[in-house]
């Protein structure tokens, strides 16, 4: 299943399931009311009523009701390229290091997402997979990981990497506002092996990220497992689990995105993710 939210005309958006050149609209306020759905409680939500492809527009599927849930450095070769650029020696976590992006971040798939030169000069892009969270949890063990899981998105976590420095934390530089686009869908957990899935970025066409999620650092269960240890997490809750090496900032020389740019953040089995960027 692919699950959207989408608008027509000035409408509030609403969710629905895309069915080939059709969405299916699901009888509930948003997709985050109807994952909190008991799932033997879902499919009759599930209405009768579609819409062709012309008639909609996609907006981000979910909003979580907090924080987008972050994982920085989880793929080794981006870990020794951001080591390399920073002059640092490589350090690897023990655990998950965790951050988090505002709510107000988040955009939508094909949205133009507007940027300030006066704010940073140099915006980055990261092509992640994220988790959405299927059910209220904690303490998750490692082997019950997929029972909580509801599917599985793109994410393009857009990062001013000039306010991240400065700052000495993460949050300001990846919470300016459209820095978290997401989609275009949701496609349900059963549908993937999400540990074994092809991510590539592509910037003006251009191939500059591409690697493949199992070669993730702290894979999907410990990922869960951990950021759920003595905290609730909650349906519709999203996990984006890290990027691949060849980010903006690493490059040498640097390659920061600019007005015009068209982004693109594909992953195998779910779709690609795209987006332009305006810099005022």
């Amino acid at each position: 299943m692919r699950y959207v939210s989408f608008r027509t005309g000035e409408a509030s958006a609403q969710p629905g399931i895309l069915e080939n050149d059709l969405v299916r609209r699901i009888d509930c306020a948003t997709l985050r009311d109807f994952i909190a759905l008991p799932p033997h409680e879902r499919a009759r939500h599930v209405t009768s009523e579609a819409l062709s492809l012309a008639e909609v527009r996609f907006e981000a599927p979910v909003r979580p009701a907090r924080n987008v849930f972050c994982v920085g450095r989880n793929y080794l070769e981006h870990a020794k390229e951001g080591a390399r650029a920073s002059g640092h020696d490589l350090t690897l976590p023990e655990v998950p290091t965790f951050f988090t992006k505002a709510p107000s971040a988040i955009a939508a798939p094909e949205a133009t997402l507007h940027f300030e030169a006066r704010v940073s000069s140099q915006y980055d892009f990261e092509a992640e997979l994220a988790i959405v969270i299927g059910m209220r949890c904690k303490d998750v063990a490692e082997n019950a990981w997929r029972e909580v899981v509801f599917g599985y998105t793109c994410v393009n976590d857009v990062t001013a990497r000039d306010l991240q420095r400065a700052h000495g934390q993460w949050f300001k530089g990846k919470s300016l506002d459209d820095a978290c686009p997401i989609g275009p869908w949701i496609v349900s957990g059963d549908e993937l092996d999400a540990q074994n899935l092809e991510i590539t970025f592509r910037l003006n066409g251009v191939e500059k990220q591409h690697s493949n999620t199992s070669q993730m650092i702290f894979k999907i269960p410990r990922l869960i497992a951990q950021l759920s240890l003595g905290m609730t997490l909650e349906p519709g809750d999203v996990i984006a689990t890290g990027t691949p090496e060849g980010v903006g900032f690493a490059r040498n020389p640097p390659e920061f995105l600019r007005d015009g740019d068209e982004m693109a953040v594909e992953i195998e089995g779910i779709g690609t993710l795209r987006n332009r960027v305006a810099i005022r």
